[in-house]
């Protein structure tokens, strides 16, 4: 003769399935919402995005089918971009140059 006493069953209530089949929802968005930041913030897709943003105002800077507003807009931040690629290059020259001396 044993001791052993059958496995209990389960309690579930309905309102217990449905916090259940919530959390699972909740878990499959989470999910996918980290995927989707590790798409974006991935180097590979930023250095995509910064190139295409890049051609994008070379493109509107000198093409004149683009809007006034478009060519201005480009044409400022190519010439901010510009002016302080250089500055850096000031920078460096005049290290190089204090440290040679």
């Amino acid at each position: 003769m044993t001791d052993e006493k059958p496995a209990p069953t389960p309690f579930t209530t309905p309102s217990m399935v449905a916090i259940e089949a919530e959390i699972a929802a909740t878990r499959h968005q989470l999910a996918t919402t980290v995927d989707e930041l590790t798409a974006r913030l991935a180097p590979r897709a930023q250095a995509d995005a910064a190139i295409t943003t890049a051609r994008r105002l070379a493109s509107d800077a000198t093409s004149p089918e683009a809007s006034p507003e478009a060519r201005a807009h480009a044409r400022q931040v190519l010439g901010g971009v510009a002016i302080a690629a250089a500055f850096v290059a000031t920078i460096v020259v005049l290290r190089i140059a204090r440290r040679s001396r």
